[in-house]
């Protein structure tokens, strides 16, 4: 079962609306759906909410310590709440998928993502669930840094917007620790539609 949802970006409206802020408007996403309001939190170093579920808490957070020192805030909330990397869910966004893809995983590298690399030098362990948000390549490593701190087009970010939808939609199989059940149907491909 998890007990924190996370999402990686950076703070400040420069950055509101860039690629790199893709695991923020996820838990935005989340939040808005169940009507919770972040608050800043000095000692956990980052905006937090707090979902009732079953009769439990699940804590949503966005670090505010910039993107490079996630793992600060993350791993201060979850020393201060006791919980375990392997109830933890990451959202962030991901290079290597398209956007209108998003992918969930438990483990696994942090391929080249700075937010996920510190979180796992904190954690001292790779083993926490991810939601990767596909959000495309610019086709050349050297403009990789331009483009993740960069806007998407509109057509991008509303298939970003969509895949953060049909996340969300999986929100109550992932809380309940039903990961397969989650990945089956976010992995499914597309159902096309007939034309009669």
């Amino acid at each position: 079962m998890l007990k924190l949802l996370v999402g990686l970006g950076n703070p400040g409206g420069q950055y509101e609306k860039t690629r790199h802020n893709a695991g923020f408007w996820f838990l935005d996403e989340v939040a808005a759906r169940h009507r919770l309001a972040f608050r800043d939190e000095g000692r956990f170093y980052g905006a937090v909410a707090k979902l009732d579920w079953k009769g439990g808490h699940v804590y949503l957070l966005k670090p505010l310590t910039f993107m490079n020192r996630s793992g600060q805030s993350v791993a201060a909330l979850a020393k201060y709440f006791k919980i375990d990397p392997d109830e933890m869910l990451v959202a962030h966004d991901e290079l290597d998928l398209p956007p209108g893809t998003a992918r969930l995983k438990r483990g696994g590298g942090h391929g080249g993502h700075n937010g996920l690399r510190d979180i796992v030098a904190s954690l001292a362990t790779p083993s926490f669930f991810r939601l990767r948000l596909g959000i495309g390549h610019p086709g050349d490593r050297s403009q990789v840094v331009k483009y993740v701190l960069g806007e998407p087009s509109r057509d991008d970010e509303a298939l970003i917007a969509q895949n953060i939808g049909a996340a969300a939609d999986l929100l109550p199989p992932m809380l309940d620790g039903d990961f397969s059940a989650a990945i089956n149907r976010l992995h499914a491909p597309p159902q096309s539609v007939r034309q009669d």
